[in-house]
């Protein structure tokens, strides 16, 4: 497994989800974690599209990173007739790809708006590999002031333990990580004493990804069922629930994987802070609350097996939505790397982000 060849002072980063190499894409597929570590190399954005959609890479920031890629890999393997209309192309597919986490839009709007401005296909080469990248190094960099703002807000003196759900780690960004990121900061300061990962299913990326990464880095972990969560909080082990997120609309409402509504009402029940982590291209303000946000429901083998062994009747009616609305309501902050909003509603949201 590759390091990413970057640090910044004393912040390690941890184990990298893509590799650029200017003329192709390199994704580690997360679908065989932890028993393979394998590396699909992809030279075309039709590619990385499907990529996202299988679920090769997952998780709002990396699905994002990976798209700005696949429009730069578009720029360079169209043809030079119809160019323009074969990266268009390409925007619209990698657009299909997954309809929730807002970060793929936003970071193919950034890349569409700088294709806007090529006259030239050479032009367009160049810029698109350039802003790619670009966007890829700011990920990191917010997932490092994310972690710093979320450490001043808990004004932590003494370590405490974490729940979390899902994989917001080193995989699911641009290395580091948003939720988790903040997790390795408070190991780093060791204010950390355990981190209870959800095993989250179905697919099952807090067991396969979350406990892969932190007992590879060497951080404090428990798997639990998603079931176990509930008396957790109760027996008092933890002081925060940390997650991430895939899309934030203007009232503070949030989406994010299946389960994280469930926690959050749990955490409210027991006094337990509940914090969203997330950079500020999760947030979209043209949705006025969580019930404008499109949620994605996935096929049904999705729980009726896992890895192709059957757990369930063959014809059984399945419900598989990918995420669910966590209310503003039930959140006590929302940490981004603009800032802090605490208590988040229509208000402070707009205070951070108009």
């Amino acid at each position: 497994m590759s390091r990413a060849p970057v640090s910044s002072g004393d912040r390690a980063i941890g184990t990298v989800a893509m590799r650029w190499h200017g003329g192709s894409l390199e994704l580690l597929d997360q679908r065989l974690l932890p028993d393979q570590e394998h590396w699909i190399t992809l030279e075309g954005s039709a590619g990385v599209a499907q990529s996202i959609r299988d679920m090769v890479v997952r998780g709002a920031p990396a699905i994002g990173i990976s798209a700005a890629y696949g429009v730069a890999l578009a720029a360079r393997h169209a043809g030079g007739g119809d160019w323009k209309t074969e990266i268009k192309q390409a925007i619209r597919e990698l657009a299909a790809s997954r309809p929730t986490a807002v970060n793929l839009f936003w970071a193919l709007q950034k890349m569409e708006q700088v294709f806007s401005e090529c006259h030239s296909l050479e032009e367009a080469v160049k810029r698109l590999s350039e802003t790619a990248v670009q966007i890829h190094k700011d990920d990191l960099s917010a997932n490092l002031a994310m972690a710093d703002y979320a450490l001043a807000h808990m004004d932590a003196s003494k370590p405490f333990s974490v729940l979390t759900h899902c994989n917001t780690g080193a995989l699911a960004t641009g290395g580091y990580g948003t939720a988790l990121g903040v997790i390795r900061r408070l190991h780093e300061k060791k204010l950390l004493k355990d981190v209870y990962a959800d095993e989250t299913r179905p697919w099952l990326q807090g067991s396969r990804l979350t406990a892969w990464e932190l007992a590879r880095d060497g951080i404090p972990v428990t798997l639990n069922a998603d079931g176990a969560a509930a008396s957790i909080l109760a027996a008092g082990h933890v002081r925060w629930v940390i997650v991430g997120a895939d899309r934030i609309t203007a009232n503070g409402d949030v989406a994010n994987k299946i389960g994280t509504y469930s926690l959050a009402v749990l955490a409210r029940h027991h006094k337990v802070g509940f914090m969203v982590v997330a950079p500020s291209s999760t947030v979209d303000m043209a949705l006025a609350s969580g019930k404008d946000i499109p949620i994605e429901e996935r096929e049904g083998e999705e729980l009726r097996q896992v890895r192709g062994v059957q757990i369930a009747p063959a014809g059984v009616k399945v419900f598989n939505p990918v995420f669910d609305v966590t209310p503003a309501s039930l959140i006590d902050v929302i940490v981004t790397e603009k800032g802090v909003v605490s208590t988040p509603n229509m208000t402070g949201m707009a205070g951070l982000f108009s």
